[in-house]
């Protein structure tokens, strides 16, 4: 049989001399030795050993030769090239720059992409807080995809494996003055399967209201997103605006609240989106006066990085706290956790630092006891790298999904669809994220002047030295 067997791997053209390439392709140590001596026909034996080895990809001399951008008006998706036959996707965060991403590129050419923990740690050094993160952060979801395409396997298991077959979704529900309107629209969101509801009742909600608010008035007029104007809202944190809630004011939030608690009812999870720019003491108030409707937590009261203040509201009311979706890297995480300063975390992926880094701060979370939540807004591209991550997450609770509204979001990828089945994502099992780009879809939602995966010669070169220590 041994002889047999030599003779055919001689003259079979399909399998090279080299015994190193021949045990990489037959895979025998797993499979074959019983079943071989079982077979009559050995050549048929030796094809289905390895009729499941990737022959487009050989990870050991994977080498990372390109990285282009699509910058869509849902967000800038990433593709990163390799010299074989396989590219990652990745993506840079809602209303972030491309360039957080591009500036990489001449960090990352001749790279091996399987290398991806040692990737991240070379280019960490280049992303910030909120949208800064957005650049190390899609790179890292490149990385992912294209090792789980060069070992045949879905990102998850290359994470340590799932928790979960399905990720449990809470929707973003556009917002209404009118309870009535705003609860029949989370009714719907039920009717559509989702399990976990987030509703917003901050200031904007009472701003128009004689005697609702203090300090209002000055701020009047301004956009919380214009970020060009000195002096802005969205330019001043919180304890500096000098907004109060005052007594009217509450009274029309907690109404606001209880309309729309009893139509929706009490079956299901209800959290509360960011308020707006108030102080401590007026959260404070607030996180009381609507501790009776058991909301699932209280959103971005104030800044993320005032821990204190954190630790200050979450000792002083019973309606669970979170924060987290512009914080960049596990160490800020770590900080909450250990002051035990918020009920529960809400990293988002696409800020954080990418898959590995969301699950390192999960994982942290969970040995504090302190559960996860997780911030999402963008592409499917994004969405499923945040499916992989929370499948191979403990102390996942629910992913938020800004687009459920949106009719062409899911025609932005090709694979298993629907992406959102009953509330739930399924987890994929292709290699990679498990999804491919619709490339005529992308183009048509392109921003304006735009191309589709344009040449970034400009990137290729650096002069810098960049080790911060000696």
């Amino acid at each position: 049989m041994k002889a047999n067997l030599k003779k055919i791997f001689r003259e079979n053209s399909n399998f090279k001399s080299d015994r190193r390439q021949f045990l990489q392709k037959s895979a025998l140590a797993g499979l074959g030795i019983a079943f071989l001596a079982k077979s009559n026909d050995a050549a048929a034996a030796i094809e289905f050993t390895t009729q499941k080895v990737s022959r487009s990809s050989s990870p050991t001399d994977l080498k990372i030769t390109d990285l282009r951008v699509a910058h869509t008006k849902d967000g800038p998706i990433l593709k990163m090239y390799t010299n074989q036959d396989i590219y990652g996707l990745g993506e840079v965060r809602d209303i972030a720059d491309p360039r957080y991403a591009l500036f990489l590129k001449s960090r990352l050419l001749g790279l091996n992409p399987c290398n991806v923990e040692q990737i991240f740690k070379a280019i960490k050094q280049f992303g910030d807080h909120g949208r800064q993160g957005g650049g190390v952060s899609g790179v890292e979801m490149c990385l992912w995809d294209l090792a789980g395409k060069a070992y045949g396997v879905p990102a998850y298991q290359l994470l340590g494996g799932k928790y979960r077959d399905k990720v449990r979704i809470y929707a973003d529900t556009p917002s209404s003055k009118d309870p009535a309107v705003y609860a029949q629209r989370m009714k719907h969101r039920m009717e559509q399967g989702y399990t976990f509801l987030k509703m917003d009742f901050g200031v904007g909600l009472i701003k128009d209201i004689p005697g609702a608010l203090i300090g209002e008035k000055f701020w009047s007029g301004q956009s919380e997103w214009n970020q060009n104007k000195l002096g802005n809202l969205s330019n001043t944190k919180h304890p500096f605006t000098r907004i109060q809630i005052t007594d009217l004011g509450l009274e029309k939030m907690v109404e606001y609240v209880h309309q729309v608690r009893e139509i929706v009812g009490y079956e299901i999870p209800m959290s509360a989106d960011h308020f707006g720019h108030f102080d401590t003491n007026t959260a404070i108030r607030l996180g009381n006066a609507v501790e009776k409707y058991q909301l699932a937590w209280l959103e971005d009261m104030v800044p993320w990085f005032y821990t204190e203040k954190w630790k200050e509201i979450t000792q002083a009311i019973n309606t669970p706290t979170l924060t987290g979706e512009d914080i960049y890297g596990k160490e800020a995480f770590i900080k909450l956790c250990d002051e035990r300063a918020v009920d529960m975390v809400h990293p988002d992926l696409a800020s954080a630092g990418g898959l590995l880094e969301t699950k390192k701060i999960g994982d942290y979370a969970e040995e504090k006891g302190i559960a996860m939540a997780m911030h999402f807004a963008g592409t499917p591209v994004s969405f499923m790298a945040n499916v992989h991550c929370a499948a191979a997450t403990q102390n996942f609770v629910a992913l938020e999904h800004h687009d459920v509204d949106t009719p062409y979001w899911e025609d932005y990828v090709t694979g298993d669809k629907p992406l959102v089945v009953n509330g739930f994502a399924p987890v994929p099992e292709k290699p990679g994220l498990g999804i491919d780009l619709n490339e005529d879809v992308v183009k048509e939602h392109l921003k304006e002047g735009e191309k589709l995966f344009a040449p970034t010669e400009e990137w290729n070169k650096r002069d810098s030295w960049d080790r911060q220590w000696s």
